[in-house]
This record gives C-alpha cells, structure tokens and sequence, in this order.
C-alpha cells in the first residue's frame, strides 16, 4: 500500500504545473488542511483526545507571519515558538482531562483565542491584515502549491516515524489503556502533553503557510467552525490513520467548495443553505462509514514475511535481597472504599525466588492488594515496601522502572495492534528516544533493539509465530499470554500475575507452569492471583487465603489445603 507520504510528495511535484488556476488554489487550501489534520489524526485518532481549538494554534501562527512579513524565517520561528508555548500551557489543564471535559475545555479557549484575534487593536480586528508577501522562495501560486505538498509529504512522513517508534506505541495506549501505559513505566501525563503541542505545531505549520499563501489574515478561519471542520476531516477520512487526514482534507475541502457554488443555483435563494447541505452530507457518511471513508477501501494488508528466530532471551537477574528482606512486603494494608472495607490488615511478603498465590472467593479483596502493591491504588494504611524501600504514594510507572511488572484481571491489550508491539510496550523504560528523534527518524538502532526483545520474550512464551498478527484477534488464552510477556519484556524482578491461566487450555496451563517454574529458578519473586486450585497447588511454594478482605490461612499449599477455615471458605470439594 502507497504510504501517504509518498502520496502528498507526488502531489507537490504533479499538480503545481498541471492544475488550473482556480485548482491551484483549491489544492493549496486542500494541502493546509491535511497539515492540520495530520496533527489531529495523532491527538485525536491515536491517542484520542479531541481538540476543538487547533484553529487557534493556526490563527497564532498566521498572525505571527503577518506582523513580520518580510522577514519570513523569523515569522516560521515565532509562530512555532508562541504556538508551542500556549499548546504547553493549556497542556498542563488537558494533559489530565479526557471525554466531554476536554472537548468543552477546548471549545473555551478556542472562543478565547477567536475573540483575542477580533478584539486586539495592533492584530486590525476583523478588517484583517493584507499585503502580506509571498515565500521569496515561492513567489506564485503554484511555486507556493508545491512547497504546502512538500510540507504536507514532511509531516506525514514524521507522523508515520512516530508512530512506528516507541512513543508511537506509547501514544496508542493513551486511548483507553492508560492505567495498563502507567503499569509499563510510561509516563502518560507528560506524554498526553507532548502530542498536544506536537499537533499544535503542525497547525501553526498550516498557519504560517496560509498567511503566505493567502496574502491576507483575518479571525474568520481560525474560529470555531473552522476546528470542527478539521474534526470532521479526520472523522470522514479515518480518525485512527494517516490516510484518513488526507482523504479527509479533500472530501472536506472539495465538498464544501462545491457546495457554495451549488446549492445557490439550485436553490435560487440567498441564504446558507450550503452548510446545511453539508451537514447532511456528513451525517449521511457517518451512517454508512462510522470509521472513516478509508474503512470501506479494501486495506489491501500484505502478508507479512515471517520474522527469523529471535536471538535467546537474556537471563533474569536474580534478587539480590540482602539478609533475606522480601522483595515485597505489604505491612498492615487496609483500604476502604466509603464504608467498604476491601482490604482489613493484610500482610504479605515475597522473597525473591519463590512464588507466592493468592487465593480467595470473588470480592475477597484479591485485586484490590494487587493495584495497592503496584501503585494504582494508595492503602488507607499501612505501608508498602518493594524492594527494601518504603514506597509512599509512588506511581506505577515509577514503581515498574524499580523492576515490578503485572498482568491485569482483563485482558488489557492494544487490540488492533499487532502482537509484537504489544510486548514491545514492555520495553518502553529500555528506551530513551523521545517524539523528536523519533519524528526524524533518528531511534532506529533503539527500534531495533526495542523489538528484538520484544520478539525474544515471545518466544519465551510460545508466541514467536504470532508476532504480525493483530493482538484482538487471538482467542482470549493466547491474549493473556501475550501480557505475561509484555510484563517479562520491561525484565522485572517482581511480576505480579492477575488470573494468568484464566482462558486457558490444559496443554497451555502447563507451559505457563513451566514458564513460571524457570522464573523461580532465575531468581524472580512472583506473585499471583488465581481461582484454578490444581494450577496454584501444584506451582506455588506459598499460599495466602483471603477472605472478606482478611488473610484466613497462609502457608504451604499442603497446609492451606488441609485448613479448615480454608475448606469452608473456598476449597469445598476440591480440597
């Protein structure tokens, strides 16, 4: 499949020469769009957070240019700079906000910044800035064609960089798999942040463009309707791919410009019945097409070459516990939800080397001492010691980078991604590239490395023949398989396994014993929930029994599973 990038550079040097006048402008406006879009297909589509301001950060821009026309490289630089700068400010309010609240913060401040530009005496309010030069590089409309293409070509050409990275995988678990981002050591409030600027520097792109293009600014295209329009673009291309920024620009752009010209001849009357028009247009595309346009193109997905044996797994490094202190060790946890006591006084330790299970009946408080020892969770008291250090209210993401790893009760995978890069993602506190290396393509040794790990800890499972395919469509044993080696990818010393044998088959259960049975002789300490008691009797060296958020029994499974209190509470006819 032709990458976008390769399409917007064959548009900058095809069209310019070959369009009519009339479609030389068309085609630029088409250009300054999808630059915009581009943007948007990475805050929104990816890491879904929708923007209802980005025309904002083009109106920015678009003005910088103008009040320094004639020195245009200083107004690229400024207009990216006090794009940048306010994108950072407001990212510290939306870097922490999701779903209806962040689209209405971005109504405000795009309300804000149109009555900024119409009001501010020195920006001409709505009579507008003219005379504003041309690129001296660029000096005719089809000069200034070819280099809004070639930008366009640029920045899909980075986009499709990041997202082929490790902050591209990063950025794709920020749509709803946060907490399972934060458990992998990323650092998704700083990373949310990122993406926004970074989209609102490929606005301000789009704007000083349009001020050299267009040769006259007002506020007009930089308000609220404008960004809804961008929004729109993204939605009937295909929010969650490149591609869809470009189809988008064009059905946008082209539908809107054809409808001015139609609508009021078909109609004979004044009025704005084109935007009328339009609007069902969209809502007609959206019924038949909820995912974009590009959904109902044949994706054309070639198979992929199967990848050569990945290189040996490195050892695990064995706990190095000084006097034997546990690698972890919950001292005295109680937490409560309102009146709701979930956990009463727990204690439990894990040395290193040795498995531990915790058993109980649902409700028991099981998951909740999980997320209190891996720091999605702070204990109403009592302490959490990991490592020989007490932890306080340490996040999760600090708390992987000490080596502590976990598997969730759901399954919580990148479904539509494949299953290389959702082991990968474990590899993320491996890395140090950031969006900028990345975005230039300056991270590949790092890729690499990030990859054959992530293709060494596959194998580990059993998983080395499933690399390309995507994560969502393996049964549901296999997808808590590949978390177990997401979990090994980040080289834990601790790994914290919710319900790991859940889903699967008799055969699979035994391989992730013996997984589980080499990790001990490794020296890893692990610890783990789970309801089959035959996995747990036969694997664990310890059992914890909790019941109505109280440990009941703990010891030896032999002991555990002669225990009176034990039978009655869980074990019944099993035991």
């Amino acid at each position: 499949m032709i990458r976008p990038a390769v399409l917007a550079l064959a548009a900058a040097l095809i069209l310019p020469p070959l369009l009519p006048p009339f479609y030389v402008t068309l085609a630029a406006y088409v250009g300054l769009a999808a630059i915009v879009a581009t943007g948007l297909v990475l805050l929104t589509g990816i890491s879904g957070q929708t923007s209802f301001g980005q025309a904002s950060f083009v109106g920015i821009a678009a003005y910088a240019a103008a009040l320094l026309d004639g020195r245009p490289f200083t107004g690229l630089l400024a207009g990216l700079a006090a794009a940048g700068v306010v994108a950072w400010l407001l990212g510290f309010i939306t870097a922490r906000l999701s779903g209806h609240f962040l689209a209405l913060c971005s109504v405000a401040w795009g309300l804000s910044f149109y009555s900024l530009f119409g009001t501010l005496p020195w920006l001409h309010g709505f009579n507008g800035i003219g005379g504003i030069a041309a690129l001296p590089f660029a000096p005719g409309p089809r000069a200034g064609l070819a280099v809004v293409w070639a930008v366009v070509a640029l920045g899909l050409w980075g986009a499709q960089n990041l997202l082929d990275s490790r902050s591209g995988r990063a950025l794709r678990a920020l749509n709803g798999a946060r907490l399972m981002a934060e458990s992998m050591g990323v650092d998704t409030v700083r990373l949310a942040r990122g993406v926004f600027v970074l989209a609102a520097l490929y606005a301000a792109a789009a704007g000083f463009l349009f001020a050299h293009v267009q040769r006259f600014i007002s506020p007009t295209p930089f308000g609220l309707t404008a960004s809804i329009e961008y929004l729109f673009m993204i939605i009937l291309g295909g929010a969650d791919r490149l591609a869809g920024a470009l189809l988008g620009a064009v059905l946008v752009v082209v539908l809107r410009d054809a409808l001015t010209d139609w609508v009021p001849r078909l109609t004979g009357a004044p009025g704005s019945y084109e935007a009328m028009a339009f609007s069902l247009l969209v809502i007609v595309m959206l019924h038949h097409a909820p995912r974009g346009v590009l959904s109902l193109l044949p994706q054309g997905r070639a198979a992929a070459p199967r990848p050569a044996a990945p290189p040996p797994p490195p050892p695990v490094q064995p706990i190095a516990a000084a006097g034997g202190e546990p690698v972890l060790l919950l001292d005295r946890i109680s937490r409560r939800f309102g009146g709701l006591a979930a956990n009463q006084d727990v204690s439990l330790a894990v040395h290193a080397g040795e498995i531990v299970a915790l058993i109980g009946p649902n409700g028991a408080g099981k998951s909740t001492l999980f997320n209190i020892a891996s720091g999605v969770l702070p204990p109403s008291a009592g302490s959490v010691r990991l490592f020989g250090r007490v932890l306080g209210a340490l996040p999760a993401r600090r708390r992987a980078a000490l080596g502590l790893a976990r598997t969730f009760q759901h399954v919580r995978l990148l479904q539509g991604e494949t299953v290389r890069d959702n082991i990968a993602l474990g590899a993320h506190l491996a890395g140090r590239a950031g969006m900028l290396r990345a975005l230039l393509r300056l991270d590949r040794a790092e890729e690499a490395r990030l990859r054959a790990a992530a293709e060494a800890a596959a194998a580990r499972v059993g998983l080395a023949d499933r690399l390309d395919t995507p994560a969502g469509d393996l049964p549901l044993g296999q997808q808590r398989i590949v978390e177990i080696a997401r979990a090994l990818c980040l080289t834990p010393r601790l790994l914290l396994l919710d319900e790991p044998a859940a889903g699967l088959r008799h055969l699979e259960k035994e391989r992730l014993a013996d997984l589980l049975r080499q990790l001990r002789a490794s020296g890893m300490a692990v610890l783990l929930v789970e309801h089959d008691m035959g996995f747990v009797m036969r694997l664990a060296d310890r059992v914890v029994v909790m019941d109505f958020g109280q440990t009941i029994a703990a010891g030896p499974p032999a002991q555990v599973r002669a225990d009176p209190a034990v039978r009655d509470a869980y074990l019944g006819g099993v035991a």
